[in-house]
């Protein structure tokens, strides 16, 4: 096993106790969902400014208008945490949907392999990852349905969003690689070894967390 998948693995244990001890807190009346996510928001933010201030002029005087809108856009998911955030219920729902879209997409894209989607801006991503994903999303968003004893035809139902949150998730991983791509950076930063940076690791939610808050007004 490499250093890279060690630490991945790691990291993201360390990250499935914190989510573990947020619902615990949940559960004796805190609100640690709502707080995390804001607290994991802010730090997105901070790091787009910190890569913004480290790219050259040229680079920003070329694309400066694209950072300038994502940055605001991020803003947007504050906004939306800050409401979503407070029904933790929501919040499990996109996490099952987005981390099974992503697990997805990763191990069926090694697999089946196949055309790229768009190469030049993430030279890993294929169309039958992306597929998958979808697929992988909408499966465990139904599963997780029927076990909580929700009606089988409201459960078929339940498809068409996890289709979308699952669609979402990719396309916000694919700006974030755009973005990337834009300031010539492999990570937006390195505050989660093996990850990058949170933006990194949760650009999964920048489409479908404003999306769901919509929804809700």
């Amino acid at each position: 096993m490499s250093k890279n998948t060690a630490q991945r693995i790691l990291v993201g244990a360390i990250m499935a106790l914190i989510a573990g001890g947020a619902a615990v807190l949940e559960f004796f009346g805190f609100p640690a969902v709502r707080v995390l996510g804001i607290t994991i928001v802010l730090i997105m933010i901070v790091e787009m400014i910190l890569c913004m201030k480290k790219t050259g002029q040229d680079c920003l005087k070329k694309s400066g208008v694209s950072f300038c809108v994502f940055l605001a856009w991020l803003f947007v998911m504050l906004a939306a945490i800050n409401t979503v955030g407070a029904r933790p219920q929501i919040v499990l729902q996109l996490l099952l949907i987005i981390c099974a879209a992503d697990t997805g997409a990763w191990l069926f894209g090694r697999m089946i392999g196949g055309d790229k989607m768009w190469e030049r801006i993430s030279a890993h991503k294929t169309w039958s990852g992306q597929i998958s994903g979808i697929i992988c999303g909408a499966v465990v968003y139904v599963a997780y349905g029927l076990m909580r004893g929700v009606p089988l035809n409201a459960a078929i139902g339940m498809i068409w969003t996890g289709i979308s949150i699952a669609l979402l998730s990719q396309y916000g991983d694919l700006t974030a690689s755009w973005i990337k791509r834009k300031m010539g950076i492999k990570d937006f930063g390195n505050i989660l070894p093996g990850h990058g940076g949170m933006l990194d690791r949760f650009d999964g939610w920048i489409y479908a967390l404003p999306l769901v808050w919509l929804t809700m007004l």
